[in-house]
């Protein structure tokens, strides 16, 4: 039976919070992509910085 992944902020992979490190963890890519993404959103729809917010407060650590 193989392992369900858990999602948690990186400690390793951080420039901030760990959050970008983490999702690129869970997803098997790399944090540069995600950190690009999140950058897009806020630019784009302004969502983007919320969104790390409530990650960066709900997420555990690794």
């Amino acid at each position: 039976m193989s392992e369900r992944k858990k999602f948690t902020r990186s400690l390793s992979d951080r420039r901030i919070g760990g959050v970008c490190g983490g999702i690129a963890d869970y997803l098997d890519i790399d944090s540069t992509i995600v950190r690009i993404l999140f950058l897009a959103s806020v630019l784009i729809c302004g969502t983007g910085g919320l969104l790390y917010l409530i990650i960066w407060l709900v997420a555990p650590e690794a």
